[in-house]
C-alpha cells in the first residue's frame, strides 16, 4: 500500500485528494491519502510520497511553523532526509520548495518570485509543453508565481513557450501552475508511479 501525505494548510487540498484517487485507479497502485496538518501527523503517516498544494504562502507558513503544528519544519527535513523520495509542489507549494525560508538550502535548485502573473484576474489557462510527461499539457495559472531562474541542479520539466514553469531537482517537482484544477491527471500519475517504484518514473 502507498501512503501519500497532503499537507492540508490551505489550497485546493480536496482536489488534489480526487486527482490523486483517479490517478491511482489508472495506475493500479493502491494508495492511502494521509492528511497532514501537524508533524506528529507526518510522523504518524510515514509516507513514500508527498503533494504540497496552492494556497497563500505566507499563511502557509504562518500556520506550519507554528509550535502547535510544526509541520513545515518537519516536512522540510524528511524532504532533506532523501532524495529519491517524490514530492509534488504546486503554485504556493513551489514556492514553499524553491525558498523554503528555514535556514536550510532550496528544495529545488531555482529563484522564485510570489505572485509574478498578478492579480485574481489576472489568472489564466494556457497549453503547456511537460517534457516530464512526454506531451502537452492543459496548464492553469492563478496567481501565479514564476521562477526568476533555474541552477544546474533543476531539470526543466515544464515550459509555457520559453517560460520555464515546472522544474525538478531529484524527484522533487515544483510547479507554478495547478495540474489537480485541469482533467488531465498525468503529474499526479507521475508522483504515485515514481514512488511505487521506489524513487524511478
Amino acid at each position: 500500500m502507498l501512503r501519500v501525505g497532503l499537507v492540508m494548510l490551505q489550497g485546493a487540498r480536496h482536489v488534489h485528494i480526487a486527482a490523486l484517487r483517479l490517478a491511482a485507479d489508472e495506475s493500479d497502485i493502491e494508495v492511502e491519502i494521509h492528511e497532514l496538518r501537524k508533524a506528529s501527523d507526518l510522523a504518524a503517516a510515514d509516507p513514500h510520497a508527498i503533494v504540497i498544494p496552492g494556497g497563500e504562502s505566507t499563511t502557509m507558513r504562518l500556520t506550519g511553523t507554528d509550535p502547535t503544528s510544526g509541520l513545515l519544519p518537519a516536512l522540510f527535513e524528511w524532504i532533506r532526509s532523501n532524495d529519491t523520495r517524490p514530492v509534488l509542489g504546486t503554485c504556493a507549494g513551489a514556492i514553499l520548495l524553491a525558498d523554503p525560508q528555514d535556514g536550510g538550502g532550496p528544495l529545488v535548485d531555482a529563484v522564485i518570485d510570489r505572485n509574478a502573473y498578478g492579480r485574481q484576474a489576472d489568472s489564466f489557462q494556457a497549453t503547456l509543453e511537460a517534457s516530464l510527461l512526454g506531451r502537452d499539457f492543459p496548464g492553469v495559472f492563478i496567481r501565479a508565481p514564476r521562477f526568476l531562474s533555474n541552477g544546474e541542479g533543476a531539470e526543466v520539466a515544464v515550459l509555457h513557450g520559453d517560460e520555464v514553469v515546472g522544474v525538478m531537482t531529484g524527484n522533487r517537482l515544483a510547479l507554478t501552475f495547478h495540474p489537480e484544477l485541469s482533467a488531465d491527471i498525468g503529474f499526479h500519475r507521475w508522483l504515485l508511479e515514481t514512488a511505487a517504484n521506489g524513487g524511478s518514473a
